[in-house]
């Protein structure tokens, strides 16, 4: 098969990762930036590549650099190098590598580096122990444009129903799942315990996770004073772990210049296909709780691009920061739970710097089909089970077109939708809820999906402690209930 020099090709690949317990002694998520990066130009014999870089991409995080790709260009040696700065969403990783894809086959980039990460654990312990931070942010740099639409996380007035955050929605989701599934609490809670013990068993392998304890399904799945619940059905081992000091770098250019660069080819991986397609931001008009028209279109879309099946694939990395996106990703893609989901572990366990998570694992990724050469694919996430972005790799060169591209966007916006109505009260059909816990143990609070009588989908909240005992021991999904004017929900 005759490559084509413009295909792209990724040379160098690093994952850094701090365990300081001194604060004042740690370093800045830019630092460790810059590890990273030296450390894939090593990875890629070619440290003279990054003199050459003429596109550094950054994954948005929790700090404060205005413009991160032009402070990293100086350190590294290529100031002239342009940057671009993700939105602050799980699936930027994967969807800047898309575009740094593009631009090398287009003959736009010749040496492009893919960086991201946080210092959250750092972050912690300075709170903590009152210790302030140095910093290296440049104040002198103007703001770079965001790369990519920002991420909405739903509608005003489903964040005044209480649809706050991951921990509330997620759970929520899984509730749906379970009843979409007809399981009793007992079976549900025993299938994804299995489920999170496979990512666990990868985690206790891989040497940057946070969390490489060897854990029994029954151990994940069990409350207890360590191990509390968040939301319901999920205690703190089945939650995302951000708190972090980790970072990745993943070094790519075009096939000819790996070869004028005289990387060595057992070290090349090539980017076949990436998709990208987004579900909708507000939850009220999402068909079905439990689908995902836009996992199921770009992902499966992307094997399209790349003329492989599900079964030709030898790896896989699924978003992992809560087990309902597992489900609905393998579901839509009918991947069997039978083999392994993750190269890294996953976000509970092996924990990640944020939205630059897919980051980690993508230089995972790299690292484990150089090892056991095949066909990789990678899904990203952001948001409530809303923006993703796809990635198929492989150690085997593409067709002689290269990289193929595609957003599916326009194909998930023809499937018909949910409508929201704000203002209803009254009788109302139970669809999904959850109870979230305080530190204590206890339940707080319930939040709940509705349907009215005219299908639309409500929300609502209680705090009543016998109904929340309900959510949590019986089945509450198509149970008849009462939406008041304020969103509390009576049965």
């Amino acid at each position: 098969m005759n490559l084509n020099p413009r295909t792209p090709v990724i040379i160098g690949v690093a994952q850094v990762t701090d365990r300081i317990s001194d604060p004042s002694c740690a370093r800045t998520p830019l630092e460790l930036m810059e590890d990273a990066a030296h450390s894939a130009a090593v990875d890629a014999h070619a440290t003279q590549a990054l003199s050459s870089l003429d596109t550094i991409a950054v994954v948005n995080g929790m700090w404060r650099y205005s413009d991160p790709g032009k402070q990293l260009a100086q350190k590294v040696g290529s100031p002239g190098a342009s940057s671009l700065l993700s939105g602050y969403s799980g699936h930027s990783p994967q969807s800047l590598l898309n575009e740094l894809g593009q631009r090398i086959q287009s003959g736009k980039s010749e040496i492009a580096l893919l960086v991201g990460g946080e210092a959250a654990l750092t972050h912690r312990k300075a709170k903590k122990l009152g210790v302030d931070l140095r910093s290296d942010v440049d104040q002198s740099l103007d703001a770079c444009p965001l790369f990519g639409t920002p991420l909405a996380m739903g509608s005003d007035h489903e964040i005044a129903r209480g649809l706050r955050s991951p921990t509330v929605v997620y759970p929520l989701i899984e509730s749906a799942l379970r009843a979409h599934r007809g399981e009793t609490f007992e079976q549900h809670r025993q299938r994804i315990g299995i489920l999170w013990a496979g990512f666990n068993k990868v985690a206790a392998t891989n040497p940057h996770a946070a969390r490489r304890r060897l854990l029994t399904a029954e151990e994940i799945v069990t409350p207890t004073t360590e191990n509390r619940f968040i939301g319901f059905p999920y205690p703190l081992a089945m939650n995302a772990n951000n708190t972090v000091d980790q970072s990745s770098a993943i070094l790519m250019t075009s096939a000819e210049q790996a070869l004028s660069l005289g990387v060595p080819k057992e070290q090349w991986v090539f980017l076949h296909a990436g998709t990208e397609a987004n579900d909708c931001s507000s939850l009220s008009e999402r068909k079905e709780l439990h689908r995902s028209p836009a996992i199921r279109l770009a992902g499966r879309k992307a094997l399209e691009l790349a003329g492989l099946e599900i079964d030709d694939l030898t790896t896989l990395e699924l978003y992992s920061c809560f087990p309902s996106v597992v489900q609905i990703s393998s579901a839509e893609l009918e991947i069997s739970h039978d083999r392994p989901l993750t190269v890294t572990g996953g976000l509970t366990f092996a924990g990640g710097p944020l939205s630059n998570y897919s980051g980690q694992a993508i230089a995972a990724m790299v690292a484990v089909l150089r090892e056991e050469p095949g066909h990789g694919f990678l899904h990203a996430n952001g948001g409530y089970i809303t923006k993703h972005a796809f990635g198929v790799y492989s150690t085997q060169p593409p067709a002689a077109e290269g990289f193929h591209f595609s957003n599916e966007q326009l194909a998930v916006d023809e499937i018909s939708k949910c409508t929201g109505d704000p203002g209803f009260s009254g009788p109302a059909t139970i669809e999904a809820c959850t109870a979230m816990f305080d530190r204590n143990g206890q339940a707080e609070h319930g939040i709940l999906a509705l349907r009215s009588p005219a299908g639309a989908r409500v929300w609502g909240t209680t705090i009543d402690p016998g109904f929340l005992q309900a959510i949590t021991s019986r089945e509450m999904i198509g149970v008849d209930a009462e939406l008041d004017p304020d969103g509390q929900v009576t049965i």
